[in-house]
């Protein structure tokens, strides 16, 4: 337990703290993470639930209302919709963003995955996607780590590297950019 409570911080951590443990108490994390998931969708979609999730011109008692509303066309009822509802009613609906990611750190902590985002110059082959997977796994101390990769040739060479709250930035440009810089302080 302590060292999930530092997978997370702040007020939404805090949240997502609360909604995780109750999830796992009532064996619901895995409805949970597909309504939070649902729910998240919605967001993207929607730019006025997003302006309405972050206005503070709405009471709270209006925001419980709609939201209510809002959950049941979408499905989304128990633990998560109550949920929903508390973050609304105590004025913190702005973060549910926030609470969401947090989530889902903790949810990926608790069945053994690690996400990591990687930027390459050029497409990489399967085997070096499968290398990279196992070697990051290692490092993560997780069982599994999904990889997105990401081609952006701006970056010359090498690759950069998020996994977690870490990042590795081992392209060229930025190598060459750091050459450039202590060039200049030299001369």
């Amino acid at each position: 337990m302590a060292k999930q409570e530092t997978l997370v911080s702040g007020m939404a951590g805090r949240y997502a703290q609360a909604l995780f443990d109750l999830a796992h108490e009532t064996s619901t994390t895995d409805e949970v993470a597909a309504d939070l998931a649902t729910f998240a969708g919605l967001l993207a979609e929607s730019e006025d639930l997003r302006d309405f999730v972050r206005s503070p011109v709405f009471s709270a008692e209006e925001q419980v209302k709609v939201l209510t509303a809002l959950l049941d066309r979408a499905s989304i009822g128990g633990t998560t919709a109550k949920f929903l509802k508390l973050v609304a009613a105590k004025r913190r609906l702005f973060a549910i963003n926030d609470m969401i990611r947090d989530f889902n750190v903790l949810y990926d902590h608790a069945r053994g995955l690690s996400r990591a985002s990687v930027t390459v110059a050029e497409p990489l082959k399967d085997e070096h996607v499968e290398a990279l997977k196992s070697a990051l796994a290692a490092i993560a101390g997780s069982d599994r780590v999904e990889v997105s990769v990401k081609v952006d040739p701006t970056i010359i060479g090498g690759l950069i590297v998020q996994l977690g709250s870490r990042m590795v930035d081992g392209s060229l440009k930025t190598k060459l950019n750091s050459i450039r810089a202590r060039m200049k302080e030299v001369g």
